[in-house]
């Protein structure tokens, strides 16, 4: 398919332009007009673009990719070696943050709710990024982290009492913590994120509402999965979510 056909489906998809982002949503980095294979994962590092060029992909699509505002923009070192490898095999790069995160079905949001079998029933935060609903079945904080750990694949840092009943659950993927105060506000028994900081863990104790940090990349792999697997039904396009491994 055309390039700018890929684009503005996305853009009707996702519409990026509602939103106030930290980087450049769409197009970052172009490449071949015609994409016939899309390698798709969380973030545009060496490993995913060197996985593309071995899969001779036209297009990466990433729900991490470059240029975000406050960086050194210089192409030198690494950043270097990356943008080569994209114009050296006529790659596009195309990301979309805070789009994907929010997008109420191929979301990364909206893909833990239907992983974990939450019942959303409401949005919270900056630009309604973060979600809250309710568990299948109210269970112990316990099981509702050793679930989240078997869906994932990895086991989640959990601060708060096991034998805590869990009824109502607030999330957002990634670096979220700081909506941490809001969950509170909302009255759920617990709230998940990718990420936690020092103070998160005394708003925790203090407040008796459990937080579950369930890794960034953990916790992100899904939208950009979901987006793919749209796309290739969709268009009938080779798409290929390629999953590196990261334990943050």
């Amino acid at each position: 398919m055309k390039r700018e056909e890929l684009l503005n489906y996305l853009d009707g998809l996702l519409m990026p332009g509602k939103f106030r982002d930290y980087c450049p949503n769409g197009l970052q980095v172009e490449g071949s007009s015609e994409i016939g294979r899309i390698v798709a994962g969380v973030t545009a590092s060496q490993a995913l673009l060197d996985a593309a060029v071995e899969r001779d992909a036209n297009a990466i699509l990433v729900h991490h990719g470059y240029f975000w505002k406050g960086e050194d923009g210089r192409v030198t070192g690494i950043r270097r070696k990356r943008l080569a490898t994209l114009l050296e095999n006529d790659i596009n790069l195309l990301a979309y943050h805070l789009p994907l995160d929010a997008h109420p079905e191929l979301g990364n949001n909206a893909q833990l709710a239907k992983l974990l079998g939450w019942s959303p029933d409401g949005r919270f935060g900056e630009q309604d990024i973060a979600w809250l609903g309710a568990l299948a079945e109210p269970c112990s904080l316990a099981a509702t982290a050793s679930k989240v750990g078997d869906v994932l694949g990895r086991a989640p840092m959990v601060i708060g009492n096991g034998e805590k009943l869990v009824r109502r659950i607030a999330w957002c993927s990634g670096g979220a913590q700081g909506y941490f105060e809001q969950a509170i506000a909302l009255g759920v028994d617990a709230f998940m994120s990718g990420e936690i900081s020092e103070q998160t863990v005394h708003l925790a104790r203090e407040s008796g509402v459990a937080y579950l940090a369930a890794g960034h990349h953990a916790t992100e792999r899904y939208g950009v999965r979901a987006l793919a697997d749209h796309l290739a039904a969709q268009f009938g396009i080779a798409c290929e979510f390629v999953d590196v491994d990261n334990p943050v």
